[in-house]
């Protein structure tokens, strides 16, 4: 299947929760190019895939992208009728049940039947994995109820689907990057040990994997990094050339920027060493790496290195871990900062001996608090803020004792200090996260076609 046409690879989605609309410009680009395109959504995090998890055990058919329909309906159409191929990890913790509603999407907007495969390995949870997990965590191991164990798996088995035909390849946990090295590997036809090349559309799927970041989302700053715009952003789209090399655009009218900084930006993003970024794949080594404005809204990424991928896979084991409960409540108008500090400290006294509490004044200090659960320096009484929110947060593994945060919070109306108003409360689930290396060779992964799947469904009933 090797090409030697450039291909482009467009993002339409950076996390579970994305804009929908993002992927009609995107797509209506890819098709002007004419040009072989691929369109990725990257809508799986940690603890997506956790909640995924468990949303799968109220509802067996539930577990992949809830907004998988939002995001496909507006483009599946045009995708099928010109080849533009969808790679997605919005299977999540269901990627049959995903590709199965991917069937019947098509099938209720009047298309053709997609070819649609589902890659396979990802999902460690079940009791055949226990041994494995127990000896890559050793003590470490959660003692809780598991939610989910994922390995980060790599671009071979979307590559294979691709190659084999698929319109769409349906993805759990899948290295984020490697949504956009599976079609370069299919396309170029590359050796699965070309270091340099792989490495270089590793960075490409890196720089795509978060969407908007990269043409000025998470960039823009008024006054310091302004981008147009903004309330219009236009999705990236990756050319990635035959030596893996890409430049960065977006599409023709749509708001943001891409230029050196938003890409560098984004280059660096979650980079632990420049010189070994690791990957299931390669990996990757941005020292020598350039990046360079080619034209408006395009930046050209070339000099990446690659090396040989880790001997391991990394895994992450998310475990139930009790509840988190959290209340508010604002005070406004003179000495509302006093009434909120005074507000924090009965709630402190009185639910002594559960933990230690998160207090927030949001507003006066929040962000930059301390989640050790130590209250603010003594001194600083009432710094004069006149709109204040407090926010009281609590984890414990009991329901009950977090549930008392709730009650206690409700009271402050009554109970005091003056002029309490606009309380809200919940209590969730709350998920703990370990990770560990597994030998890669633990870890098989692959692929299959999903009508070969419901053919031996059919035919097991």
């Amino acid at each position: 299947m090797a090409n030697n046409a450039t291909l482009l690879v467009g993002c339409a989605a950076g996390f579970s929760g994305d804009r929908t609309d993002a992927a009609a410009p995107v797509v209506q680009a890819l098709i002007a190019s004419g040009k072989p395109a691929v369109l990725i959504f990257e809508t799986l995090a940690e603890r997506t895939l956790a909640l995924a998890q468990l949303a799968r055990r109220s509802d067996p058919d539930a577990g992949y992208e809830p907004l998988l329909v939002d995001m496909l309906r507006p483009v599946l159409g045009d995708c099928l009728a010109h080849g533009v191929r969808i790679v997605s990890n919005f299977g999540a913790a269901n990627p049959e049940g995903a590709a199965r509603r991917i069937v019947q999407l098509a099938a209720e907007l009047g298309l053709r039947r997609p070819r649609v495969a589902v890659v396979q390995g990802d999902d460690l949870s079940g009791p055949a994995h226990r041994a494995l997990l127990q000896g890559a965590l050793g003590d470490a191991m959660p003692t809780e109820t598991i939610a989910s164990a994922n390995a980060y798996i790599g671009a071979q088995a979307i590559a294979g689907a691709l190659r084999e035909g698929a319109d769409v390849v349906v993805c759990g946990r899948v290295a984020d990057p490697s949504l956009v090295l599976g079609p370069a590997l299919a396309h170029y036809g590359w050796a699965h040990d070309d270091w340099d090349r792989l490495a270089r559309a590793t960075m490409a799927g890196h720089l795509l994997e978060c969407g908007a970041q990269v043409t000025g989302g998470y960039f823009a700053d008024p006054g310091y990094k302004d981008v147009p715009g903004m309330a219009r952003l236009g999705y990236p789209i990756a050319e990635i050339d035959a030596d893996g090399h890409c430049t960065i655009t977006k599409p023709p009218g749509t708001g943001g920027r891409i230029d050196e900084r938003t890409v560098k930006e984004q280059l660096l993003y979650e980079l632990h060493d420049p010189a070994a970024y690791l990957t299931p794949d390669v990996v990757a080594d941005i020292t020598e790496a350039t990046v360079t404005a080619v034209g408006p809204d395009a930046v050209r990424l070339e000099g990446v290195r690659g090396h040989a991928r880790p001997p391991t896979l990394k895994v992450n084991v998310c475990f139930e871990s009790g509840w988190f409960a959290e209340g508010e409540i604002s005070y406004a108008g003179a000495r509302a900062e006093a009434r909120a500090r005074l507000a924090g400290e009965v709630l402190r006294e009185r639910l002594a001996g559960l933990g230690p509490l998160r207090i927030d004044l949001i507003g006066v200090t929040s962000v930059l608090g301390d989640d050790a659960g130590r209250w603010l320096d003594a001194s600083d009484t009432d710094g004069g803020a006149r709109d204040v929110r407090l926010r009281v947060a609590l984890q414990h593994r009991d329901h009950a004792s977090a549930q008392r945060l709730l009650r206690e919070v409700t009271a402050l109306y009554t109970c005091g200090p003056a002029g309490g108003g606009g309380v809200r409360t919940a209590m969730r689930p709350r998920l703990g996260t370990v990770s560990c290396l597994v030998p890669r060779e633990s870890v098989p992964t692959g692929y299959r076609m999903f009508d070969a799947i419901v053919q031996e469904e059919r035919a097991a009933a």
